[in-house]
């Protein structure tokens, strides 16, 4: 099985098509596809902070529908799901982005949307796992002893990380590293963490070199462990990237 996993896209909708292309992708009746027959994989946190999160959603959901790609929530995705099912959140971290140009729709677009993204969220697992277990795709990642295993606990670490409970100075939440302890025999390809580069460490693999913070939109070519990045249009953010820079 050959494929490529993107990381967080949030809403970068250029980027998001400019790395396709990059990879080989052409459109075709709506849905991108590769000549060898590639699949795509998402880890997530396709929406938010960025210029067009709903493109960026119905992109995705056309490729899943048609078997070609592999779709994983991410944090961000949990949040809008909550609110498109009419719960009660805060329009912050970005979401409030999203909210507006889902405001921004007519009734019926509204509806549409509002369907396809439950759909999606809904019919996805928390974390994929392909090519016969040897590659697994979550969005904050995944510790070894939680593969094959679902609930409350396994849920928290896949859509948040390792996080502590404390906070840095930014309000962004104290994550422990957890990949420089995996000792698993699959892959784990993940983002959530904004990193400048992608960081290979342990048979792990972080994909989120922040395109919406003005780093890179970053994809991983899987068996062939390639990366791919195309330059993020979006303004910098440096603390963003604190850690690369502490």
């Amino acid at each position: 099985m050959k494929i490529d996993v993107i990381g967080d896209i949030h809403g970068c909708i250029m980027e998001f098509k400019t790395l396709l292309s990059e990879l080989g992708y052409s459109e075709e009746n709506g849905v991108y596809q590769h000549p060898e027959g590639r699949k795509l994989a998402f880890v997530g946190d396709l929406t938010d902070r960025g210029p067009d999160s709903i493109g960026v959603v119905n992109i995705v959901y056309g490729m899943v529908e048609a078997g070609i790609g592999f779709y994983v929530p991410g944090n961000h995705c949990n949040k809008l799901y909550r609110f498109l099912l009419g719960n009660k959140v805060q329009h912050t971290h970005g979401l409030e982005t999203t909210v507006a140009e889902f405001q921004a729709l007519t009734g019926a677009e509204q509806g549409r949307f509002r369907q396809t993204f439950i759909k999606l969220y809904e019919d996805a697992p928390l974390y994929q796992v392909l090519d016969d277990g040897k590659l697994i795709v979550a969005h904050a990642g995944i510790k070894k002893e939680y593969i094959g295993k679902q609930g409350k606990k396994v849920k928290t670490f896949v859509l948040y990380g390792d996080i502590t409970g404390e906070f840095h100075k930014n309000g962004m939440p104290v994550r422990r590293d957890w990949a420089v302890e995996y000792d698993g025999s699959a892959w784990v390809v993940y983002g959530h963490t904004p990193v400048r580069e992608v960081r290979i460490i342990n048979k792990t693999a972080n994909i989120d070199t922040g395109a919406v913070f003005g780093g890179k939109l970053s994809a991983l070519r899987y068996p062939e462990m390639e990366t791919v990045s195309v330059d993020s249009g979006m303004p910098f953010v440096k603390e963003k990237f604190r850690e690369l820079w502490d």
